[in-house]
Parts: structure tokens; C-alpha cells; sequence
């Protein structure tokens, strides 16, 4: 028999957190290696990877939609195991793709199963908790997540201090075997028991999260501010040794400084900033990205030399203060506003804002460095608070124990719990 929330408690909560834990190492594997695992796997040219990762990409969007009717239907808990088997298979396969129709085919499974996991694991938290419990799950598994794609990336350099092609073949076990034991973790969470379907007559499907205008703007504004995530990993690096000076082995130093403090500092900070509403703290993160992309702006003209990798290191430092008061209220509130009986639609909606993002921010963030040192950060900081300015629009359509309006918030939290 399915439980209730009653019979959950902290074994359920420490699955879904391991799971989580287990999948963010096989992440930080394979991101930081991904264009070298494949090439030294396939043999395949850096060109045509590229070309066949970026159409496994697209392919993997459209299949979104089906997503999240899946996990209406059969529950998010069989989706995130279907995604997390999917990706432990397509890198079991990779060292046998010999020919370029089977990479595409496995990197097409990867990129499914990838894009599939976010939906379905805050789809899954919102399942097995609400209010208050909910938002410290995310926070949690956020935080968490982070930590592992640090230790992952550690892996992932020892992996590759084996000669030859050994050190790939050990990370493609490796990556087979961590992603399965997540869905093992996942398959002893309890079934969840079916959320009621709401009265006749009333819109449903996609339809309905068409019609919901303060959901899409809400999606929209996440758009806006994912390039300001992104561009931490795309073009940070490459701004930092050209424009600012910084040694290639420097310019790391940026993304671990980040890594560290949001794994840290995730979890205290979430407990802060879900203490307002969530739209508008959501909204003073982004003012504080667009506030860092302006001091990225003015660096090379303002530093040089010994000073400017302390200066580097305290604009990183701001720019991960906004994204710690940012991101565990946005995700909070595109968790809380989804209608329990449709969540893995409007999640799956929800994820394009960052699977869109992160499918056209190479070729955007590319052109923005080749116009100069500061278009590219003028450009960010006018988008993020583009979506800031989203955000605060979209607030007062917005159902109260979403945006965390303090008296709903209150009646309608749980008594708090740990992870104990």
C-alpha cells in the first residue's frame, strides 16, 4: 500500500538525499570531461561531437513534454529512476560506440535521461513533502548536489591520470555504476499515494499551464537568470586569463571558491531567504548578480597583476552571495506554485527556462566575448534584471503559500524536521 506523509520520515528523506549525493558525483565526472570522454572513447572529432551533442540536446528538449505527463501519471519517484537508469546505460554503452549513428543514439539516452532528472527530482520532493519541509529539501538537495559535482571533478582528475584511453573506460564504469546505484536508492523511497484529480470541467494538461500566465512569466524570468549561471562555466575562464590576466590554472580557483561556499553556505542561507517572499528575495539575488557583472566589468580596467586575483576572488564571492540568495527561493517557488495534480508539467515547462538557456548561451556568450571585456557583462546584467523585474510582476498573480506570504506560510507549515 502506498504510504502517507505520515509514515515518511527521516529514512525517506536520507534515500532521496544519498540519491541525490550518488548522481551529483557521476555529474561532476563527466561535465568538466565531457568533449575529452567522448573523444577518447569514439575517436570522433571534437567538431563532430559538438555538432552530435548539441542535436542530442535539441532532440532530448522535445521529448520534454512527455516528461512531465509521465510523471503525472505514473509518479515522479518511476520517472527519476527511469532517468537515472537511462543514463547509467548510455555510458555503460559508450565505450562500443564505434560508428557516429551509435553516439548519437547513446549521447541522445544521456541528454534524455539528464534533462529528465531535474523535473523528476523536484517533482519527488514536492511529492514527498510540503511548506516549510518542502523548501529544506530543495535546499538540501541543492546544496548537496553542489558538494558532489566538487568531489566528482576531484574524481574525474584522478581518472585521468591513467595512460591512454584507461582512465575514460574506468570513468564510463564509474559513471554506469553511480547512476545505477542512484536509481537503487531512489526505488527504496516509498510510493507516494496518487494526488486527487480536480473537478470536472476545469482546464488540465498543458493547457492549463499555457493559460497560467504568472507560471510563464515566472519561467521566463528564470530564463533571463540562468545566463548568469552559465556564464560562470562558459565564459568566466575564458574572460579572466584574456582580458583579466589571470594564469589558466587561476582561473579555477573562480568556479572551486564557488563550488565550496554554495555547498557550504546553501542550506544556512535557503533558511534565510524563504523567510520573505519568495519573488521578491528570488529578485534581489539577481540585483546582486547584475551588481557582480558590473564589477566583472570593470576588473581589467581597475587591477592588474598580483591584485587582481584578490580582486577576482571578491567578485566571485558576490556573485556566489547572489546566487545562494537567488536560487533557493526561485526553486522554491516554481515548486510551490505547480498544482500538486500537474506538477511534472508545469516542473517540465519550468525546465526548459534552463535546458534552453544552456543550449543557447555557447553561441550568445561566444559572440558577446568576441565584441569586448565589458559587452558581455553589460548584456547579463541588463537580462538578469530583466527577470528580476519578472519576478516582482508576476508576484501578485501568484497563489499566497506560493510566494511564502508570511500568515499563509505559517498555517500552513509542518512542524520543522532534520535529516537525522
Amino acid at each position: 500500500m502506498p504510504s502517507t506523509s505520515a509514515d515518511r520520515g527521516a529514512p525517506t528523506r536520507r534515500r532521496l538525499i544519498a540519491a541525490s549525493l550518488v548522481g551529483s558525483l557521476g555529474d561532476g565526472i563527466y561535465v568538466p570531461l565531457t568533449m575529452l570522454f567522448v573523444h577518447a572513447l569514439t575517436g570522433l572529432s571534437l567538431t563532430a561531437i559538438g555538432a552530435g551533442l548539441t542535436l542530442a540536446g535539441l532532440c532530448a528538449l522535445a521529448v520534454m513534454p512527455a516528461v512531465g505527463v509521465a510523471i503525472d501519471r505514473f509518479g515522479a519517484k518511476r520517472v527519476v529512476m527511469g532517468a537515472l537508469l537511462l543514463r547509467a546505460a548510455g555510458f555503460a554503452a559508450y565505450p562500443f560506440a564505434d560508428s557516429y549513428p551509435a553516439f548519437l543514439g547513446v549521447a541522445l539516452v544521456v541528454a534524455v535521461g539528464m534533462w529528465a532528472s531535474s523535473p523528476g527530482q523536484q517533482a519527488l520532493i514536492g511529492e514527498i513533502a510540503q511548506g516549510a519541509e518542502r523548501d529544506r529539501l530543495l535546499a538540501w538537495d541543492r546544496s548537496l548536489r553542489n558538494a558532489g559535482m566538487g568531489v566528482g571533478s576531484l574524481a574525474a582528475a584522478g581518472l585521468l591520470a591513467f595512460d591512454g584511453t584507461a582512465g575514460f573506460i574506468a570513468a564510463a564504469v564509474a559513471l554506469a555504476a553511480l547512476f545505477a546505484l542512484a536509481a537503487a536508492l531512489v526505488s527504496r523511497i516509498p510510493a507516494v499515494r496518487a494526488t486527487p484529480r480536480p473537478p470536472t470541467g476545469r482546464q488540465e494538461g498543458y493547457r492549463q499551464v499555457l493559460a497560467d500566465r504568472p507560471y510563464l512569466l515566472i519561467t521566463a524570468a528564470n530564463f533571463l537568470i540562468a545566463f548568469g549561471y552559465t556564464a560562470q562555466a562558459m565564459a568566466l575562464p575564458v574572460f579572466l586569463t584574456r582580458d583579466v590576466g589571470l594564469p589558466d590554472a587561476l582561473a579555477g580557483a573562480v568556479f572551486a571558491v564557488n563550488t565550496a561556499l554554495v555547498a557550504l553556505l546553501g542550506v544556512p542561507i535557503a533558511r534565510l531567504t524563504l523567510r520573505g517572499r519568495r519573488p521578491r528575495t528570488a529578485a534581489l539575488g539577481a540585483v546582486v548578480f547584475a551588481l557582480s557583472f558590473a564589477a566583472f566589468a570593470l576588473l581589467p580596467q581597475l587591477v592588474s597583476g598580483s591584485r587582481a586575483l584578490v580582486a577576482t576572488l571578491a567578485v566571485a564571492v558576490l556573485y556566489t552571495v547572489g546566487e545562494l540568495v537567488h536560487s533557493a527561493p526561485a526553486q522554491s517557488l516554481s515548486v510551490q506554485a505547480a498544482p500538486d495534480h500537474l506538477r511534472g508539467r508545469y516542473l517540465s515547462v519550468y525546465q526548459l527556462s534552463w535546458s534552453l538557456c544552456r543550449t543557447i548561451a555557447p553561441l550568445l556568450l561566444g559572440l558577446l566575448l568576441e565584441a569586448g571585456p565589458w559587452q558581455l557583462w553589460a548584456v547579463l546584467a541588463l537580462m538578469v534584471l530583466t527577470g528580476a523585474t519578472a519576478l516582482l510582476r508576476a508576484e501578485p498573480a501568484l497563489p499566497p503559500h506560493a510566494t511564502g506570504t508570511r500568515a499563509t506560510s505559517a498555517a500552513a507549515a509542518p512542524q520543522q524536521v532534520g535529516l537525522q
